[in-house]
């Protein structure tokens, strides 16, 4: 392992906050024996970094690496003989010198050091770059739409803000499988970008009615599934637009977490609401290997394009700005903070 640093620079925080809260460090860095280290060389920003940061999510200690999503390229594999007789780690064929993508809390570092089961090997065709702004998203689109509510040709399905990161793979996998997409966004021009996409509807939400328009674009009668990233300002309305029999998917917290409802909300139209979280889809050796082999095929054959919004360098300035575009609604597609030259 003489590759492998003793200390790493990680993007961590000391306590949970505001944005100034977010810091770089220099941590001490001792991978287990049954560990991958990945040299890392882009991660992705995502609204779960926010949620630890202001404490939504509860941390187990400080100082806290933040992140979930990161790509780079193997400098040192287990020696752990468990783990290397493994036919699941087997399976996955690693390599010295290998692309992959990890899916790890705490991976917004310059070297990770993770159990192999949520190490995705990244395809020659596939850029390291691609692998860090597509990885959580990929599979949660992919993922949510297989299982969560498992989307048929012929569906019409409602996306909240469509043109995030999120909202884009949600829209191109669904058109991918036959589907209609009514999407949401603040501005014209996002609303652009998620037609580019394949959104066949887009509202704004800012100036028209959404209600409105969901039920007049469907005859009245609601749509298949809603797929939600707003949480708490959508959560109500969206009982308004849903079928009879329709699904309710709660993706994620953007303006807040849902409050507690009564149960009783979902018999009037015999809905069925799901919050679900993309790791409980990936949680075994299999299903993670199925859901990475699946979502790197669809990005190597452009069925699901990642759109990167911007680059953001590796310092505390740049994820804190990162995360302000994030939350503040400037960007679309997804954001990454590059050390490839670090």
């Amino acid at each position: 392992m003489a590759s492998v640093p003793s200390t790493i620079e990680a993007i961590a925080i000391s306590n949970t906050g505001d944005f100034d809260v977010i810091e770089k460090q220099t941590l001490p860095f001792k991978p287990e024996a049954s560990d991958i280290v990945v040299k890392v060389e882009y991660f992705g920003v995502n609204f779960i970094d926010t949620y630890y940061r202001k404490g939504l999510y509860p941390l187990k200690s400080f100082p806290a690496v933040l992140g979930k999503e990161t790509a780079g390229t193997i400098v040192a594999l287990p020696t752990d003989e468990k783990v290397l007789n493994d036919p699941d780690y087997q399976a996955r064929k690693y390599t010295i010198g290998g692309k992959v993508a990890v899916d790890w809390l705490g991976t917004h570092s310059s070297y990770v050091a993770v159990p192999y089961k949520l190490v995705y090997c990244v395809p020659d065709s596939v850029s390291t770059l691609t692998a860090a702004a597509g990885l959580v998203q990929a599979i949660t689109a992919v993922s949510f739409m297989d299982e969560a509510y498992a989307v048929k040709k012929g569906d019409v399905l409602l996306v909240h803000t469509v043109a995030g990161g999120l909202g884009l793979l949600f829209t191109q996998y669904a058109k991918h499988i036959g589907a209609t997409v009514i999407g949401t966004t603040s501005t014209p021009e996002k609303a652009e970008l998620a037609k580019a996409n394949g959104a066949d509807y887009v509202i704004l939400y800012k100036s028209e009615d959404t209600v409105q328009r969901v039920l007049e674009i469907t005859n009245g009668e609601g749509v298949d599934a809603i797929f939600d990233g707003v949480g708490k300002d959508t959560f109500d309305n969206n009982f308004k637009m849903i079928k009879r029999k329709g699904t309710i998917v709660s993706v994620g917290n953007a303006s807040g977490a849902v409050p507690p409802f009564p149960v009783l909300k979902l018999v009037e139209k015999n809905v069925k609401l799901l919050r679900p979280t993309m790791n409980n889809y990936t949680f075994t050796p299999t299903e993670a290997l199925h859901y990475g082999n699946k979502v790197f095929d669809l990005i190597s054959k452009g069925v699901l394009k990642v759109h990167v919004f911007r680059e953001y360098p590796f310092t505390a300035q740049g994820v804190q700005q990162a995360q302000k575009d994030l939350t503040g609604g400037v960007s679309t597609g997804k954001l990454v903070i590059n050390l490839s030259q670090v």
